[in-house]
This record gives structure tokens, C-alpha cells and sequence, in this order.
């Protein structure tokens, strides 16, 4: 089978045209879903072969639509409470316009849920039948839908132009009441807030990001989108209600005198106001509340601010905490290492060498190599080694020349080890079972009659691995060292399968009983 390429590579093989914008395209979530690109490509087929008119979850129209949706959603959010707060009727006929694109764009979201394919927890793939969607999207968001989706902008737009077109004043006055009705009413379109919440999650899960950076900042636009407009419907609030009973004198509206202000001092004193409730600094001016409707708003606004600290605080403490958990590992198994020199009465200096070398050897970050490698598969495992290693084993003239086969079985017999400036490494006339391969650092090689120095590449004690007899010379880490090592059982192992390299290693090993640096 051809691999899929694209998202609309299966849809150029049935020359789909534009319905490869409703197939699903390769993205994170789509291949953690299907497990595959082949998998992906089948899934097409499989919308294709329905011959239905469905949006697949994972598709680009979808996506691009929840980015449009998303900043639609945010701007009526916005403008909603602003119009009915302090535009008065007089918004203007770009902010009409608007709402009643608005309106028309939700009201046709909700017969697109209806074709829209649906993606569940436990699903093994997307849910792209027309009944199944229908029931599904009825018993869950559709009623929250159709409720936020109720377009007001047509009613305000067509009473609008009916009370401009009228001259008989009893009737005008009552349009008033109506049109005030009307925009009262209004306020369930904030409802959309919910959509919005939505839109962050699709976004999430369909983002072709890999990185938990770029999930970590979504969740905080989202956190922070939330309490921006949470502050925003607060201020706006501030001084809705006092419009409504037409200003009374006690009111902070006249105390300030803000009846004549411009939108942007009335709404710049709603939301002052407002964060000065919530974050219990004041009560937004000198004086108290002097009626029981400010009085509400005050509580409400206080209450709202304390929610608002317990989600920030709340979310912030679990963004942290799972922000690096190799780190918070780290800290954990530092701090316990930490109890147990001090239990064991160690010497501060022995203290300051053991925190030395966890941190040269781990770098801040708690990993278990060992569980990593045991569960990636084989394939992967010796990309990863020879990634690492594979440069090192190369200048050994031991392995020089030798099949590939052969050099990845060795590669996965190498240890991790780090040495500490001033560490012995090996001793001279000990007997040695292991050869080193520095990748960082410095040794210096030491016997009775020279001394050499090792860098980055080099390699030790290949002697021992041969023939397992003396370390002929005495290695000192110079500097903090990074090393693979590997044990002469470990390298007999490898060349149980390789009986040709075991003969030319042996006959190596005769040829230079005597020799060898270390």
C-alpha cells in the first residue's frame, strides 16, 4: 500500500476534490488514535467509501474552523457585555452587522455538529455515522447550543429599524421597554463560553505539536482567557446594574460623575471597580456600598475574585508540578539521599563529592535508563546506542572493520558510567575485567616510566577484555568523566553468535600478550 503522504493523498486516488478538506490529516492525535500513517490512510478510505457528507475530527477543515470559531467566540464574549452595558442601543451598524454574522455562524455550528465526527476516550476510531452523531450530539451539548445560538441579533436588528420608523410616542416608549427586554435577554449568548472552553480542548488534542511546552502554554491562554473575561463581565456588571435603576443618586455612577464620560472612562471605572472587589483591596471608591443592589455586586465580585485565585492557584500548582517530572525526581531522590548521609554520620566532605557526582551523572534530571531501554522496542534500542556510542567503538582497532551486526550486539552490552575529578579509575597490576571508551573528559594514564593523556574518544583497558589479565598502567580522571565501559562477560556473550570474530580476536590477543597502554 502506498504511505500516506498527506491528508489528502487517499482523496487524490478517488479524485475527491475539496472533500479532502473533511478527511483526516496526519497530527499527534490522529496517529496515538489509528497507531500509524498506513492506519491514518485507511481511516480516509473508510469516509470515503461512506459516500456521506461527515467532518472528520482530526480533518483541516476542522481544524481551521475551530481556530475561526475560537476567535469569533472570544470577540462576542467581549462585545456583549460592552453593547449591553454602555453602547445604549447606539452600537452602531458594523457591531449590528456583526451580531448577526455572529448569530449565523452559530446557528450553522450547530447543523455542522450534526455532521461532524466524534472522537471518544476509548474509541479505536472516529464515530462518522449519521445516526450515532445525531443521538450523541442530542443527549449532550446540543440544548447549551441552540440556547447560545439564539439569534438575538436579528430581533435587536428588525426592532431596531421598526422603533427608528415609528413617530407614535406611546408606542415608542414601548419599544424601548422591549428593545431593553431584548437586550437583557441577550446575555445568554455568553453561554458561548462553553464553545469556547471546547475549542481550547479540540485544539489540544489536534495540534500537530509534540512538545508538552506547547500544551503547557495552551493550557495557560486558556486559564488566563477565562479570568481576563471573568474580570471583563465584572466590570461591565459594575455598571449595567446601576443603569438599569436609571442611576440613583446614592450610586457610584453619579458619585463619580461618569453620566456624560466617554465608553472608555465608564468601562475603565467598571473594571477598577471590579478588581478591587475581587482581590479584596477596596470597594472600588471611598465609600461603601449605599444600597442593597451595590451591596450584592460587592459580595458577588469578592466571591467571584476568591474562585478566581483558587482555579489560578490550583491550575498553577499542577502546571507546575507536572512541568518536568525527570527534575521533581531528581529533587526527591536528592532529598533522600540528603536523610540518609546525614543518618550515617558521613564526613562533609565525602557529602560534597556524593552531590558531585549525582549531578555529573544525572544533570539535575532523574532518569531510569535501564526502564527506558527495557521498553522501547529492539530497533530503537540500537538506534539509540549507536547514536551514543558508535563513534567511540569505531577507533578501537579491535572492532575496526568488523560487521555492523556484530558492532550493535557490542553497543548494547555498553554501561553508563561517570568518575569524579581525581578518581582512580583503574590501578596498575590490578587485575582488570572491563575496557572504558571516555565520551567526555580527561584521564591521565600513568606507570613507572611515562605518562599520556586521554581525551573525548578515546579508549583504555582494551587488554583486559581480551586476554582479562593486568591493568598495565594506572588511569586518574582529570577532570569530571562520562564513559561507556564494557566487562569482559559481557563481550564473551556478544561472541557466542559471532564464532569468526572470536578466532581473529583470539589470535589478536596471542600477537599481543605484552601489549597494549593499560
Amino acid at each position: 500500500m502506498e504511505k500516506l503522504k498527506g491528508p489528502n493523498v487517499a482523496c487524490t486516488k478517488a479524485n475527491c476534490g475539496w472533500r479532502a478538506l473533511l478527511l483526516p490529516q496526519l497530527n499527534r492525535q490522529s496517529l496515538y488514535v489509528y497507531g500509524s500513517e498506513v492506519a491514518v490512510e485507511k481511516e480516509c478510505m473508510r469516509q470515503l467509501e461512506s459516500g456521506v457528507f461527515v467532518i472528520h475530527p482530526f480533518s483541516l477543515m476542522r481544524s481551521y474552523y475551530i481556530l475561526i470559531m475560537m476567535v469569533i467566540t472570544f470577540l462576542n464574549l467581549i462585545g456583549i457585555p460592552m453593547e449591553i452595558a454602555f453602547l445604549d442601543g447606539n452600537s452602531g451598524l458594523a457591531w449590528e452587522g456583526f451580531n448577526v454574522f455572529s448569530d449565523t455562524l452559530f446557528l450553522i455550528d450547530v447543523a455542522l455538529n450534526f455532521r461532524t465526527g466524534i472522537i471518544t476516550e476509548d474509541a479505536e476510531e472516529a464515530i462518522l455515522d449519521i445516526k450515532r452523531i445525531r443521538v450523541s450530539y442530542l443527549r449532550t451539548w446540543f440544548i447549551p447550543d441552540v440556547i447560545a445560538a439564539f439569534p438575538i441579533g436579528y430581533i435587536l436588528l428588525f426592532a431596531g429599524l421598526h422603533y427608528h420608523n415609528d413617530d407614535n410616542p406611546s408606542k415608542t416608549n414601548k419599544m424601548m421597554r422591549i428593545l431593553m427586554f431584548v437586550r437583557i435577554l441577550s446575555l445568554i449568548r455568553l453561554a458561548r463560553v462553553s464553545r469556547l472552553v471546547r475549542f481550547f480542548n479540540e485544539v489540544e488534542k489536534v495540534s500537530n505539536a509534540n512538545l508538552e511546552v506547547v500544551r503547557l502554554f495552551i493550557r495557560i491562554m486558556s486559564l488566563f482567557t477565562m479570568i481576563f473575561l471573568l474580570c471583563h463581565w465584572n466590570g461591565c456588571i459594575q455598571y449595567f446594574v446601576p443603569m438599569l435603576e436609571e442611576f440613583p443618586n446614592d450610586c457610584w455612577v453619579r458619585k463619580e460623575n461618569l453620566m456624560n464620560a466617554t465608553v472608555i472612562v465608564k468601562y475603565s471605572w467598571g473594571v477598577f471597580r471590579a478588581l478591587s472587589q475581587m482581590i479584596a483591596l477596596s470597594y472600588g471608591s471611598m465609600d461603601a456600598p449605599t444600597n442593597y443592589v451595590e451591596m450584592w455586586i460587592v459580595m458577588v465580585s469578592m466571591v467571584s475574585g476568591c474562585l478566581m485565585y483558587t482555579v489560578l492557584v490550583a491550575n498553577a500548582t499542577a502546571m507546575i508540578a507536572n512541568l518536568d517530572p525527570a527534575a521533581k525526581e531528581y529533587k526527591s531522590k536528592m532529598s533522600r539521599l540528603e536523610h540518609y548521609m546525614a543518618f550515617m554520620k558521613l564526613p562533609p566532605e565525602l557529602q560534597l563529592r556524593i552531590n558531585n557526582y549525582y549531578q555529573a551523572r544525572y544533570g539535575g534530571k532523574w532518569f531510569d535508563e535501564k526502564d527506558v531501554m527495557d521498553t522501547v522496542s529492539s530497533a530503537l534500542k540500537e538506534q539509540i546506542v549507536t547514536v551514543m556510542c558508535s563513534r567511540l567503538l569505531r577507533k578501537v582497532p579491535i572492532f575496526q572493520n568488523r560487521d555492523q551486526s556484530f558492532i550493535n550486539t557490542v553497543l548494547l552490552k555498553l554501561q553508563y558510567e561517570v568518575f569524579q575529578e581525581g578518581d582512580i579509575i583503574v590501578r596498575q597490576n590490578v587485575p582488570g575485567d572491563r575496557m572504558f571508551f571516555i565520551d567526555h573528559g580527561q584521564v591521565l594514564v600513568e606507570t613507572d616510566s611515562y605518562e599520556r593523556e586521554l581525551c573525548d574518544g578515546d579508549f583504555f583497558g582494551e587488554t583486559c577484555v581480551l586476554n582479562k589479565g593486568k591493568h598495565l598502567a594506572t588511569v586518574k580522571a582529570l577532570t569530571d568523566c562520562q564513559c561507556f565501559s564494557l566487562s569482559w562477560d559481557d563481550f564473551q556473550d556478544a561472541l557466542e553468535g559471532f564464532p569468526d570474530v572470536r578466532k581473529d580476536l583470539e589470535k589478536m590477543a596471542l600477537l599481543n600478550s605484552d601489549g597494549g597502554l593499560v
